[in-house]
């Protein structure tokens, strides 16, 4: 996307507009087949138990028609439960959790996800409202949306900006209280137009560093 890049040009025209972002969920064929589409994709250990998480960032494109590979991807189940909403583990991960030797420890308590993000030590912070309730597809976006902002922020010290991409631009989310969030600014703040789930502008997310 840099000048002279091969995406430089979509993503300029992307960020001269409104922009717009689409989340959608795969897996198994449906996910191998996107992963042609050009874009990036980053994935991120999950707590101890879990698969590893993955997404894909696709240059940006017109949203009709979509790709057949994006087109046969699910719009719906992408809410994915935390805290007191998540099922028990299933028996045949907690059996593996033990038998890398958490014999003894509860394995439950090691497999919950809860709502704290499993970032430890990355240089820039996300807060979500406390304000508004988004489905996880939406989160997802806004949560993405205010790392692209923070990256092109002016704010962004150029030594931060540089370790923060060696990093591979990691990022940890937190919901503050209300009173936090409604007495403390940040340098990024990210304004949802209203196009989907919320009434707009409504400010959903902010990031700091």
């Amino acid at each position: 996307a840099a000048p002279g890049g091969p995406w430089h040009e979509a993503v300029r025209y992307w960020r001269d507009g409104r922009i717009r972002k689409l989340v959608r969920r795969a897996r198994g064929r449906r996910w191998d087949e996107v992963q042609s589409l050009p874009g990036a994709t980053v994935t991120q250990d999950g707590p101890l138990g879990w698969a590893p998480a993955a997404a894909r960032a696709l240059v940006p494109a017109p949203v009709r028609p979509l790709p057949a590979a994006l087109a046969k991807t699910q719009v719906e189940g992408t809410h994915f439960p935390h805290g007191d909403e998540l099922p028990p583990p299933p028996a045949a991960v907690t059996a593996a959790v033990h038998r890398a030797g958490t014999t003894g420890r509860n394995a439950a308590d090691l497999l919950a996800l809860g709502s704290a993000s499993t970032s430890q030590g990355a240089l820039v912070t996300i807060e979500v409202t406390p304000l508004h309730e988004m489905t996880s597809g939406k989160l997802c976006a806004q949560v993405a949306h205010a790392a692209q902002l923070a990256w092109q922020s002016p704010h962004m010290p150029p030594a931060l900006r540089s370790a923060w991409a060696e990093d591979g631009y990691r990022v940890r989310v937190i919901w503050p209280e209300r009173g936090a969030w409604d007495s403390t600014p940040r340098p990024v703040s990210v304004v949802d137009a209203g196009l989907t789930e919320l009434g707009g502008p409504t400010e959903t997310t902010r990031a700091f560093w």
